[in-house]
């Protein structure tokens, strides 16, 4: 038989996932990824150790490659993961300082800065890139300010998912994906753009060279094979950003098709052509970047997600918790379970879901998350089923400033990512959006994508429409309720009027927390 592995680097855990060549799970290897707040004076400040990430993900690879009757037979190893989390290494590999989590906010007066000296509209126009204060450029920025010495021994300013590389097979390189996520790549010329960089300062000595997803790079090191259980030799092949290789296995690099992606993150993607470097798409929120698909770009509007239903079981799911050790079943069944409990439209209670901001379509780091509409009758379950539909009322915005942004009507929607294991979200999902919803039937979506990347480097699949072809699996198939729709339809305006009312109000709030 022969395998390849996907290594997929998250927020919450590093996976490594050994595939056949018809994209079935073999075996797969997990740990948490561990995040620090490392500050007494800054306890805001949030970050990812580099020896954590890489025992961690060694530790998940091990676990897999242990599994197989002959490591021999695995022909190929790709990375994915987060996207603008990055560290400084100098000439030999040594890790400067930890890896900036995207939950940090340390960066908001270089964020600043950028929005006053170089701008959103000119940054867009080059790169494609929506505006954040985790962008990987603006912790550059602030180490040239708060750690220069560091700075001026940097080698190289290396993105998560290419440390990994460099911890396995010793090079330095990224992909066009990952490159896109920094504020600093040219998308029309795939290569680092000189002016972006002279505007901020920034040298391009410290950056390294952008190939395609799918190159291969390099053959694991004697020393990460003795750390990992990979055998001396395997090849290493380029992979890219998580969603970007989650759309893989699905399709979501063909014309028409629209990934959902819904994590910590929700991701809606859809696949283009060309960079549409408009004003009209950056006035969305959107952003452009390259494709893990050779020739292909992709289009995106994302907001956080699923972030907001974990706080909301951390906080009010100890019931939930009870249940599960009683009854059997996930903490989520009986949460689903209480949300259905509920009504469509939640007996009047809305959410807005901006607890880590507001993303597409208005940008605003400074927007909280809100309740409105409740009463005394209001329950625990219509309060639940309210974050719910305010996650996919989010959803609906996004598709509805996609559609009017690249003038186009999306029909054929295609889901991955966490959410998809949670039937009452997706369903309310379609009924949302007034449109039919596939889950296909396949296990880790994104670290296949990346194996996939993987088999195309090292020659096992010519490129990526005979990987998808030999992994293809249609699955279950979400029908929207149309007359739930049509009332999700009248409720979305009302939702729509909560940011702008709100937003003077989040700002003050947000302002004085500071």
């Amino acid at each position: 038989m022969q395998y390849l592995m996907g290594i997929d680097l998250g927020s919450t855990s590093l996976k490594a996932a050994i595939y056949d060549l018809d994209g079935n799970l073999v075996f797969l290897g997990t740990r948490p990824t561990e995040r620090t707040n490392p500050s007494a004076d800054h306890p805001e400040w949030t970050v990812y150790e580099p020896e954590a990430i890489w025992q961690g993900a060694a530790a998940a690879i091990k676990e897999a490659v242990s599994r197989l009757a002959d490591p021999a037979e695995l022909k190929g190893v790709s990375v994915t993961g987060m996207g603008m989390d990055g560290v400084p290494v100098d000439a030999g590999g040594k890790w400067l300082y930890p890896f900036i989590s995207w939950l940090d906010p340390r960066t908001e007066p270089q964020l600043k800065w950028w929005l006053d000296n170089i701008g959103a509209e000119a940054t867009f126009a080059i790169g494609g890139n929506t505006m954040w204060y985790f962008c990987t450029a603006l912790r550059i920025l602030w180490m040239a300010e708060h750690e220069p010495e560091l700075l001026k021994r940097t080698h190289k300013w290396v993105l998560i998912e290419d440390f990994l590389n460099l911890m396995l097979c010793g090079q330095f390189a990224t992909d066009y994906t990952m490159a896109s996520c920094t504020l600093l790549f040219d998308q029309r010329r795939l290569d680092w753009s000189t002016e972006l960089l002279s505007r901020a300062g920034i040298d391009r000595s410290l950056l390294c060279d952008a190939k395609p997803s799918g190159t291969l790079l390099g053959e694991v090191s004697a020393g990460a094979a003795a750390i990992t259980g990979l055998p001396t030799g395997t090849p290493v092949v380029l992979g890219g950003h998580d969603y970007l290789c989650g759309a893989l296995p699905v399709g979501g690099f063909e014309p028409g098709v629209v990934l959902d992606v819904t994590g910590t993150w929700e991701i809606v993607l859809t696949a283009t052509t060309e960079p549409i470097l408009t004003p009209q798409v950056q006035q969305t929120g959107m952003t452009v970047e390259a494709h893990v698909a050779r020739g292909k770009y992709a289009a995106w509007g994302g907001a956080v997600a699923a972030e907001m239903l974990e706080w909301y079981r951390r906080e009010y799911g100890a019931e939930a918790k009870r249940q599960a050790e009683a009854a059997g079943g996930s903490e989520w069944d009986h949460l689903m379970e209480q949300a259905a409990q509920s009504p469509p439209g939640a007996r009047g209670a809305l959410f807005l879901p901006h607890s880590s901001g507001a993303g597409c379509p208005v940008v605003d780091a400074r927007s909280l998350g809100a309740f409105v509409g409740l009463n005394a009758a209001t329950t625990s379950s219509d309060m639940l089923r309210a974050v719910v539909e305010g996650l996919d009322y989010q959803f609906l915005d996004i598709v509805r400033a996609m559609e009017g942004a690249l003038d186009t009507t999306m029909e054929r929607f295609v889901a991955i990512g966490g959410a998809v294991r949670n039937e009452f979200w997706m369903q309310n999902k379609a009924d949302m959006v007034g449109r039919p919803i596939g889950v296909p039937e396949l296990e880790e979506a994104t670290p296949l994508g990346a194996a996939l990347l993987a088999g195309i480097g090292v020659g096992l699949y010519k490129d990526e429409q005979e990987a998808f072809g030999r992994v293809r699996r249609p699955g279950k198939l979400y029908e929207p309720v149309a007359k739930h729709t049509a009332k999700y339809a009248e409720w979305f305006e009302v939702y729509r009027q909560l940011y702008p009312a709100l937003a003077p109000v989040s700002h003050r709030l947000f302002d004085a927390s500071k």
